[in-house]
């Protein structure tokens, strides 16, 4: 007789119990050994997709995200670190793409947000520093060309830049 093969999929499982359709009370496991466990909604945990692939590993509290975490994307690079409140991007964090830094400023209800922030392009050069309001470049700021020279200084409006008029 063959022995079944499973894929990744079969080996990550959560036993417990859910409150609000959120994990609340008991283990996680990958491969048969113990890797989070969520006691009364909160804890430390490590969070796979159905493939087995880590999606996010941080602090949990009332069953979702909340203090400091990390999220990755599909390929298991860094998608974002910083923090979470009531499972949503708050405070300060740093976005990637593809494992490089994209951008770092403050974040509410998940989205970029009012504050200082900075990003960068494809190879780490900054790109712009300045203010920010809704989640747009909003106030005073600096952009720069691919050398890394100041193009613009100034004003900054609903995302474009401003020359008073």
């Amino acid at each position: 007789m063959k022995k079944k093969k499973y894929s990744n999929f079969c080996k990550v499982k959560f036993k417990g119990e859910y409150l609000n359709n959120r994990k609340w009370n008991g283990k996680g496991y990958k491969n048969g050994r113990i890797i989070y466990e969520i006691i009364n909604g909160k804890g430390y945990i490590k969070d796979y997709d159905f493939y087995g692939d880590l999606k996010f590993e941080g602090k949990y509290l009332n069953g979702e995200r909340n203090g400091k975490g990390k999220e990755y994307d599909y390929k298991c690079k860094l998608k974002f670190e910083g923090e979470y409140l009531i499972g949503k991007r708050n405070g300060k964090g740093k976005e990637y793409y593809n494992g490089k830094l994209k951008f770092e400023g403050e974040y509410l209800n998940g989205k970029r947000w009012n504050g200082k922030g900075k990003e960068y392009d494809y190879n780490d050069n900054l790109k712009f520093e300045g203010e920010y309001l809704n989640g747009e470049r909003n106030g005073k700021g600096k952009e720069y060309d691919d050398d890394g020279k100041l193009k613009f200084e100034g004003e900054y409006f609903n995302g474009k830049m401003w020359n008073g008029k």
